[in-house]
């Protein structure tokens, strides 16, 4: 059960959320870049210790919002390397990184205008 309050959130990004604490994602952050992009509306971004790990955490977040909202992504890249997987929901973006990928790329300090909420477990 997540501390933060997902409420206030769209449900694709609660489920999101949930779904990477279930498979133990680290230092999840949900971006808010409604106002800043018009890419999406979401960025959801974490970490995972291993490839390995980094397949199982998006694997398991692909089957929850399609069991759970009935939603699919519209695009997925990253399964090869599993450094920095992509789920593309359009509204939400979902970025799962290993530490070195997430380091490397920076996507908070590009995004750095944004809203963020960090996610933790209880």
């Amino acid at each position: 059960m997540p501390s933060t309050d997902l409420s206030a959130f769209p449900p694709l990004v609660g489920c999101i959320a949930e779904s990477l604490l279930e498979k133990k994602a680290e230092d999840i952050r949900i971006l808010d870049v409604s106002t800043i992009s018009s890419i999406t509306d979401y960025f959801v971004i974490c970490s995972a210790n291993s490839d390995t790990h980094s397949k199982a955490v998006a694997g398991h977040v692909l089957e929850q919002s399609k069991k759970v909202l009935n939603e699919r992504t519209f695009g997925k890249e990253g399964f090869e390397s599993s450094k920095w997987i992509v789920l593309d929901y359009f509204d939400v973006v979902v970025h799962i990184f290993v530490p070195e990928s997430r380091s490397f790329y920076a996507l908070e300090r590009m995004w750095n205008d944004a809203n963020v909420t960090t996610v933790q477990d209880t």
